[in-house]
């Protein structure tokens, strides 16, 4: 299959979708050094859904070298469209697909790429890997935040559904609550959020100790699950931190 050839058909379409003004507001908004088309979001799923439909990409092969293809053209849509690409293939995927992942995960420079490939892509991918922890544990002490991020995130979907590994990430987000970076702070309350759906009172136990040393964007995301009387010990501990 020629996934180059494939990519091209997509980009046209997603060119002809676009608008100037939404891509001058994206791209600087994104501060991005990407070129930027203005295709929304749900346009850009919908027309990689029927694009994916048309080519297939039954197998883990087509649907990685379909990805890279996509990626490879230094569009901002064509990267949001592997996201999805990947997010829809999921299945497909084993543990030898991460690597690849992993690239785009480094190359994202933006939660709006990074964030799909993290909760949908890595993550159900190192619920799979056996060695796992040593994966997590390397993004999370990356230099990158974006990658710090994408250690965090990546728990988010089997916490989210009462499976996941909850003491990886709580080890994580425990040492990275001093964090100044803003997009550190929202993923731990992100993940923590979800992960308090089926499991409000474990959330609650682990976060009441600690409230004094996370942010106010970390507390605020993390309470919005539990009981009334669980976010307002939250939050008094928060204050008197």
């Amino acid at each position: 299959m020629d996934y180059g050839e494939a990519a091209a058909q997509l980009e046209a379409v997603l060119r002809d979708l676009g608008g100037a003004e939404r891509a001058e507001f994206e791209k600087g908004y994104l501060k991005s050094s990407l070129l930027h088309y203005g295709v929304p979001v749900p346009h850009i799923a919908r027309s990689v859904k029927k694009w994916s439909k048309q080519f297939g990409f039954d197998s883990q092969r087509d649907a990685l070298g379909a990805a890279r293809a996509l990626w490879e053209r230094p569009v901002h849509e064509m990267r949001a469209a592997a996201a999805v690409l990947l997010r829809m293939k999921e299945p497909l995927l084993e543990p030898s697909a991460l690597p690849a992942v992993e690239r785009m995960l480094r190359e994202s420079r933006t939660w709006v790429l990074l964030d799909n490939l993290a909760v949908h892509a890595a993550g159900p991918l190192l619920e799979r890997l056996p060695d796992a922890d040593r994966v997590v544990e390397r993004w999370g002490a990356d230099d990158d935040f974006w990658m710090r991020r994408a250690a965090l995130l990546s728990h988010l979907k089997g916490l989210r559904a009462g499976r996941g590994e909850w003491e990886r990430f709580a080890s994580l987000a425990d040492r990275m609550l001093p964090e100044r970076e803003f997009f550190i702070r929202k993923a731990i309350g992100w993940v923590l959020r979800d992960a308090a759906r089926l499991r409000p009172d474990m959330v609650f136990e682990w976060l009441l100790p600690r409230a004094g040393r996370a942010s106010g964007v970390t507390v605020r995301e993390a309470v919005k699950r539990l009981s009334d009387e669980q976010a307002a010990a939250i939050r008094a501990a928060y204050r008197a931190g």
